[in-house]
């Protein structure tokens, strides 16, 4: 048994049950070990949650840093880290529900360690938009705003997204992308 495996398998329950609603019991079924046994590999649930919560960030981050660093104007950043973050949210839903719904069930000291990777995630998207406004792309706007509001907009995707429904994940990211781009565009900027 691999720690990974156990924090995949955490991660299904937690989305499904919640993580208040899921015991340790529960993780060791679905890995096929005893409760003692999980133990060996983990020492806590908190620390599954934070683990899972740390992968999910990782990912993301490693994920929209490449594109944060392109020669790319911004605009054209913003789409492709749109697309990378629509289509990650999709393929990786019980993550991305862990991620965005259960962070919060952290202890105060574990909550402040996943806080510092969150706020790096987010500044990644605040970089965009400044540079949009720097570039002479996007009108002035509170940066911060706006990176919440587009994050608020991609993350409620795990609320009502389904596979196999109306729209594909670069469907979405294309109307996602044509409705926070017109909003910011500075005026006289072709979309």
């Amino acid at each position: 048994m691999q720690r990974a495996d156990i924090l995949l398998s955490a991660a299904q329950i937690f989305r499904r049950k919640g993580f208040h609603g899921t015991s340790m019991q529960d993780i060791a079924d679905a890995v096929h070990l005893q409760k003692a046994s999980l133990y060996h590999h983990i020492r806590s649930k908190q620390e599954i949650l934070l683990a899972i919560l740390d992968q999910a960030l990782d990912t993301l981050i490693a994920d929209l840093q490449p594109i944060v660093d392109s020669d790319q104007p911004a605009d054209q950043k913003l789409s492709a880290a749109m697309r990378a973050y629509i289509d990650r949210m999709t393929r990786n839903a019980d993550l991305a529900a862990v991620l965005l719904l259960e962070h919060r069930s952290l202890e105060p000291a574990l909550r402040a360690q996943h806080i510092q990777r969150r706020d790096r995630f987010e500044s990644l998207w605040r970089q965009i938009i400044l540079q949009g406004m720097q570039q002479g792309l996007f009108r002035p706007v509170d940066e911060a705003v706006a990176s919440y509001a587009l994050l608020g907009v991609q993350n409620w995707l795990i609320t009502w997204y389904r596979e196999g429904g109306r729209y594909r994940p670069e469907q979405l990211a294309d109307q996602f992308i044509d409705l926070f781009l017109r909003g910011l565009r500075e005026e006289g900027q072709s979309a």
